[in-house]
């Protein structure tokens, strides 16, 4: 499974991105996918989730702010980030977990897209 992500940038506070991450695979089905980030402290945390069925999880830092949304028909998953801050600054990961015959495969993580908040 690769991971392609992109979208991220450079934006004041109080602005607006969109990542987007698709992922390619010849032989996996894609279960659950998300959004992690790395921040200044190294430590990569939770930022959103979404399973192939639509269900979504938030850190609770983003909620109401940030929306997740999935297409599978191109195996793509994408983060709407409003009312950005600076403390959202990161470098994003977008992440899947695969099945096939009945195993789970993974965690696959993509390439990280930086995201950078101006105060």
């Amino acid at each position: 499974v690769q991971l392609q992500a992109s979208g991220g940038g450079l934006v004041q506070a109080g602005g607006s991105l969109r990542l987007s991450c698709a992922a390619s695979t010849r032989i996996m089905s894609i279960t659950t996918m998300g959004w992690f980030r790395q921040g200044p402290d190294n430590q990569r945390a939770l930022v959103a989730t979404i399973t192939d069925d639509g269900n979504t999880n938030y850190a609770d830092s983003v909620k109401g702010r940030f929306t997740i949304s999935r297409d599978n028909a191109k195996v793509a998953i994408y983060l709407e980030m409003n009312n950005l801050k600076p403390e959202d600054t990161a470098v994003y990961y977008c992440r899947a977990d695969a099945y096939r015959n009945g195993l789970r495969y993974g965690p696959y993580w993509g390439q990280g897209t930086l995201v950078t908040v101006s105060s």
